[in-house]
């Protein structure tokens, strides 16, 4: 599991993702993230990856 910063723009990306946000009620912006989150988990494909990813983000 990578911890250390690894895409070029994360403010770029920080941005889009508080934009993306913008204007949704609470309810809107939980559902946005759990379907970012099965995407992007998607593309990572590897269950112990993913496995660890939870546990750390649980700390």
């Amino acid at each position: 599991m990578k911890t250390e910063l690894n895409f070029l723009d994360a403010d770029g990306f920080y941005e889009q993702l508080l934009n993306a946000h913008d204007g949704l009620s609470a309810e809107q912006s939980e559902q946005l993230n759990m379907r970012l989150i099965l995407l992007l988990a998607n593309q990572v494909g590897d269950a112990t990856i993913l496995r660890d990813c939870i546990e750390s983000a649980k700390n």
